[in-house]
């Protein structure tokens, strides 16, 4: 285990974060591997409301610490588990669970739900003091996808027929950053390797931050960067948009500090990312709270915004 302490850009105060890994939850036969996962939260407090927070591809529980590491000096315990298709596990692409590695994603997070005590148990001095009736799911690029489908999204059939429902009732509000669009305008390639990515949203109802670049122009859509918000356009209410001006698929760099990927790196889009997604969250799992509320009007009166915010 390990302590970190984290300065909040928006304050004087700095948070000592505490962090152990891995946490192994026995998996499922058919997975081939038990779940490796990354807790993070808080050093004192209680009553902690939860992030379970899905990577994009090829990722592991290590990234998104400019996310997990602020999330959990803010109060929230943030849980990250390593998906199959992580390089750190080495799966080649001819595995034959490759073509449910989707499927298998979405189980990880449900793991992880129907295991939140025995990570509890798992992290010295954060036994008693989790919320679990507060819990909200994050994910980015396919970990949007990922996090989509316990907030009520569905995958449509060839037939364009809705499958599986495996939304999670004890999910109750979630923050999808670059979650992809409709899969009417998917490529070639897409269409062909990646037949999962044609979602529906028309049943997404949980509570739900999407964020999004307007330069986040994909290889999977013929579209453009306004496939990314086609999830907010066609999700029921209760959803906002944040749309971040000039932002790529990292949206500034949320996967990590100094990352070879990021292709847009904005400290300042990232802290904003942060502010928001921290608001947003502690008002969704705390009726009442108006941490949303005064950092959406921030933003709207903020004469040189790095974004738009929009909701329905």
């Amino acid at each position: 285990m390990e302590g970190t302490s984290v300065s909040d850009s928006n304050t004087t105060t700095t948070t000592t974060v505490i962090s152990a890994k891995p946490v192994i939850l026995p998996a499922p036969g058919g997975r081939g591997e038990d779940l490796q996962v990354r807790v993070s939260a808080p050093a004192t407090g209680g009553d902690l409301p939860v992030i379970v927070f899905s990577h994009g591809f090829g990722w592991s529980m290590n990234g998104y610490a400019p996310l997990a590491d602020h999330w959990a000096s803010q109060g929230f315990v943030v849980i990250q588990p390593t998906h199959l298709d992580s390089r750190t596990l080495g799966i080649p692409h001819e595995d034959p669970r490759t073509p449910q590695m989707w499927r298998i994603r979405i189980e990880d997070l449900a793991l992880v739900l129907d295991g939140l005590d025995v990570l509890e148990a798992s992290v010295p001095g954060l036994g008693g003091r989790i919320d679990h009736s507060r819990i909200a799911v994050a994910g980015h690029s396919w970990g949007a996808q990922t996090a989509s489908a316990l907030l009520g999204a569905r995958v449509l059939d060839s037939g364009g027929v809705p499958g599986e429902d495996m939304s999670d009732p004890r999910v109750t509000a979630g923050v999808l950053f670059a979650l992809t669009g409709l899969g009417d305008t998917l490529t070639p390639f897409a269409a062909e390797n990646l037949p999962f990515m044609k979602p529906s949203f028309d049943t997404m109802t949980t509570p739900a931050l999407f964020v999004v670049g307007d330069n986040d122009d994909s290889m999977l859509s013929t579209r453009g960067p306004d496939w990314f918000t086609d999830p907010y356009t066609y999700s029921p209410a209760d959803k906002s948009l944040l749309t971040l001006f000039g932002a790529e698929h990292s949206l500034g760099g949320i996967p990590g500090y100094e990352v070879a990927e990021t292709t847009d790196e904005n400290p300042a889009r990232v802290a904003l990312i942060q502010q928001l997604t921290t608001a947003f969250l502690r008002s969704a799992l705390f009726p009442g709270d108006t941490s949303w509320k005064t950092a959406a009007t921030a933003l709207e009166n903020d004469p040189d915004p790095l974004g738009n915010l929009q909701s329905k």
